[in-house]
This record gives structure tokens, C-alpha cells and sequence, in this order.
């Protein structure tokens, strides 16, 4: 069936709805839902039960590229600098070193078991190079899984960063298996640019972005999270067209925003969160429209042999080289090797030797699949399992609810008091959003003249107000009092 304008609709309609629901249900059976996703989405192509033909990569890479950007932005909005600061040094180099030696690995593995040249071998290395952020935060999340020691952090922000290199590593590769005439040395220029572009491009977005976000009033909160969307793109393209990596930009502008004080930000969090979900499934159903199963049977055995490889040699040997010289417990090493999901990042970079046309291509492609299935199948649903084993998992009634969950969930607190602002208080004639109020508390209403004011990051607090504040104690008062009065 070919998709017309009619019709394009009300079937995406009802893929994303059956999307939804079968996903809702399949942790009971310990299925991840991104290979439900998958599923219906193969289902539903050529050599399915819908037999809707969609073999245009072109548009694929489009979708995957636009999906990446909402996800690696959710995940850096959601990633909390206190958190993430103690495991910072570990996080880089596992992003970088340790997608480094899972390319150069995995693709010596490849050359020595293949046909392929050692720089088509290298190719593929480098495509499953990366652990995948939408597999690892969705995974993480759905199963709200705690585990000990900042173990967490350092995953999401490993799966959060190593996109970047994994990128450049494709993108050099690629070069040289198109232009046999260049040397290795010559994709070195090209990788500390994209890197150095990219890094300095997000700093500098993110600042950009906040104070954008902050001063321009617009007048309806629904536009905020738009005006976000846009920035996002921005920082992106931008930094691509300067030569830069787009994905690292938009990670680091994430992960700065989200940490900073934003007009807002509630609801800002809470539709990138839902958008992350929307372009999880999107990406993942049109990846499995995209692949046809009857292409994939003829690369199982191969398939297995390169993802077994991956998960048992691979990707421990770069995680333990890459952590050889910081303190870390062995079952953490080993906790660490084990996520190492792939999902449908290195899907969306086979289309890169796709669209360029190269020998194998297609072979290319359908082995990135097949690893990223067996990956998310193998590792994805054992999780949990390996978190206990290993003893990395923290009790049920232990876990710890991150900063950024409680900003979102509104929680209640454990104290409540009303704070009057005198004329001369630091406080009068400023914005919520610009006295940088402490965590520990909030404002849910204002006092004044007689009514009542629901506040908001653009409220700007008048002389006599005052001010209703919910604390996690009452200890926390005074460090509320400095901050409206003192300063």
C-alpha cells in the first residue's frame, strides 16, 4: 500500500495509538517497548501485514535526525548538574575514549570475520560505536530502575554525549570508504572541529537561549515550550552549518537550560518529556518500516556473531580502558559494560552509507539492525536482573526522587509559612525567575491588596506582598528569607 495525503494521517493515527498501547502493557511480559515499536512498524511495511512500502532513506535519516534532536534535548533538560558534576570526568571519557575503542575494536572484529576493507569494517565499528539514548533513558525510566553510587548519571550522561563522537566517527569513515585516495590522517582536522565547534556553540546557545527565554514576553505559557522547540533547531543548524556537531550543541545547551532558573520551565520539562516519547515511537516505527525482515534472514548468522562480540568483548574491554584509572568498584565496571544499549541511533547512521551509495551498504544496514534488536533484547530486558546480581540496585523503598522529577511532580512539602515583603526588600520590582529561589521551596501564592496572585516565573513581586511558600522544613525559611529580603 502506497501512502497518500488522504490517507498519511489517520494510518500514522492509528500506528502511534496501537504504538501506545501495546507498549503500555509490555513491560508485563519484560518486553521493551521500543521493540514493539520496531515491531509494528515492520509489521505494517512491505513484507508485513500492511504492506505500506516505505523505502526512502532520504526521509528516514529526516525523521531520525529531527527525533534525535527532541530526545538528546529531553534527556539534557533532564539531567541534573548536581548529579551528573561528582561523575563528570568518568561521563567525557567513556563519550569519547570508549566510543573510540568500541569502533576500533569492534571493526578489527569485523575485518578479520568478513570480506569487508578495514575502512568499511571501521564504518560499521563506528555506526554501533555509541550506547543509544532513547534506548537508555526510556529503558531507565519506564522501569524506574535506582541504582547505587551516581551509577545512574554516569549511564544517562554517557548515552547522552557519545552520539557526537560516534557521528564524526561515521561521517570520517564514510569519507574514506567513498575516496579511497585519503588517508586517515586527513579526518583528524575534520573530528576537532566538529568536536570543538559543537562544544563551544552549545555553551554559547544555551546562555543565548536563556536569556531570550527570560526577557521576551509573550503572553501565553503555551508558547514558551515552542519558542524552546525553536531555539532547539537553531542551536542545531546552526552549529552544523558552521561546521560544528549539532548533536553535541544541543546536548550541552540542554543540560545548561535545564539547570538554570527559566520563565515557565514546569511546563516547558513536561512537553519535551511527552515530545520524547512522540519521536521515540515515530523513530522507531518508521525504522521498522523502513527495514525489510526477508533483507535481514541472509545476515542473522553474521549478525549474532558481530552484536555477541559487541556485548560480551567489545564494549567491556572500552569501558574497562577507559575507567582504568578511576576508583570504581568492579561491579560497577561490570554494571557499566552491561548497558551498553543500541537502539535506533546506529540505525539512523546506516543510512549514511545508504545515501552514499557504497558497495555494501545494505549489508551495512541490515547487520546495524540485526545488532540493534539482539541488543536491546539481550541487555535491554535484563536490566534489572544484572542491577541485583550485581548489587548495584537500590531497595524499593530507598529510591531517591531527583531534582528534577520533584520540579516536574510539583511534590508536596513538609512546611508551609507566609513570608510579608517589605518595601525595602531585595525582592520588589524583580521576577520570580531572577531571585534564583532555593530548591528546598516554592511559591504557590501571592497575597495582594486583598486578592490572590497565582505566581509564575514572570511575576514580579510588589512592595507588601505576600508571599504563600511550601519548604521541605522550616529550616529551609531563612535561606528563603536572604533570598527575598537580604540577598
Amino acid at each position: 500500500m502506497n501512502l497518500a495525503i488522504e490517507n498519511i494521517l489517520l494510518v500514522g493515527s492509528i500506528l502511534l495509538f496501537i504504538s501506545i498501547i501495546v507498549g503500555k502493557t509490555s513491560y508485563r511480559f519484560g518486553v521493551p517497548t521500543l521493540i514493539l515499536f520496531l515491531v509494528i512498524g515492520m509489521l505494517a511495511g512491505s513484507d508485513g501485514i500492511g504492506d505500506i512500502h516505505f523505502d526512502d532513506s532520504k526521509i528516514a535519516q529526516f525523521i531520525g535526525i529531527v527525533s534525535l534532536n527532541f530526545i538528546l534535548f529531553s534527556g539534557g533538560l533532564d539531567t541534573n548538574w548536581t548529579s551528573v558534576k561528582p561523575i563528570l570526568k568518568e561521563g567525557f571519557v567513556l563519550s569519547t575514549l570508549g566510543v573510540l575503542l568500541t569502533a576500533v575494536s569492534l571493526g578489527t572484529f569485523v575485518w578479520f570475520v568478513t570480506d569487508f576493507t578495514i575502512y568499511e569494517s571501521m564504518l560499521l565499528g563506528s555506526i554501533v560505536s555509541s550506547t543509544d539514548a532513547a534506548a537508555v533513558f526510556s529503558i531507565l525510566r519506564s522501569k524506574n530502575l535506582a541504582l547505587k553510587t551516581n551509577l545512574r548519571p554516569t549511564l544517562e550522561l554517557e548515552s547522552g554525549s557519545n552520539d557526537p563522537m560516534a557521528y564524526v566517527l561515521t561521517i570520517s569513515f564514510l569519507t574514506l570508504v567513498v575516496n579511497q585516495d585519503l588517508s586517515i590522517g586527513s579526518i583528524i582536522p575534520f573530528f576537532f572541529k566538529q568536536m570543538f565547534l559543537g562544544g563551544l556553540a552549545g555553551f554559547s546557545f544555551g546562555r543565548f537561549s536563556k536569556l531570550i527565554i527570560n526577557k521576551i514576553k509573550l503572553g501565553f505559557e503555551g508558547l514558551y515550550p515552542v519558542l524552546v522547540i525553536a531555539l532547539m533547531f537553531i542551536t542545531f543548524s546552526a552549529t552544523d552549518f558552521m561546521g560544528g556537531n549539532g548533536f553535541l550543541a544541543i546536548y550541552i545547551c540542554s543540560v545548561y537550560l535545564g539547570n538554570q532558573d527559566l520563565i515557565h520551565k514546569a511546563t516547558i520539562l513536561k512537553m519535551f518529556d511527552g515530545m520524547a516519547w512522540l519521536m521515540q515511537i515515530v523513530l522507531f516505527l518508521t525504522l521498522g518500516l523502513l527495514v525489510f525482515p526477508s533483507q535481514i534472514i541472509p545476515y542473522m548468522g553474521i549478525g549474532l556473531l558481530i552484536s555477541l562480540f559487541l556485548i560480551i568483548v567489545a564494549r567491556p574491554v572500552s569501558v574497562f580502558l577507559s575507567l582504568m584509572f578511576f576508583k570504581m568498584k568492579l561491579r560497577r565496571r561490570f554494571y557499566i559494560s552491561w548497558v551498553g544499549l543500541r537502539g535506533a541511533v546506529p540505525i539512523v547512521f546506516a543510512t549514511y552509507p545508504l545515501l552514499a551509495g557504497i558497495e555494501k551498504a545494505n549489508m551495512i544496514f541490515n547487520i546495524v539492525f540485526f545488532i540493534s534488536v539482539t541488543s536491546i533484547l539481550i541487555q535491554g530486558t535484563t536490566l534489572s536482573i544484572f542491577a541485583k546480581w550485581l548489587n548495584v540496585a537500590l531497595p524499593e523503598n530507598t529510591k531517591p526522587i531527583l531534582e528534577n522529577d520533584r520540579y516536574i511532580l510539583d511534590l508536596p512539602k513538609s512546611a508551609m509559612s507566609e513570608i510579608s515583603i517589605p518595601p525595602e526588600s531585595y525582592a520588589v520590582n524583580k521576577r520570580i525567575v531572577d531571585l534564583h529561589f532555593p530548591k528546598s521551596a516554592f511559591i504557590v501564592m501571592i497575597k495582594r491588596n486583598k486578592k490572590f496572585v497565582p505566581p509564575g516565573g514572570a511575576t514580579i513581586i510588589q512592595a507588601h506582598d505576600i508571599l504563600v511558600i511550601l519548604l521541605d522544613k522550616k529550616e529551609c525559611l531563612e535561606e528563603v528569607k536572604k533570598v527575598l529580603i537580604e540577598n
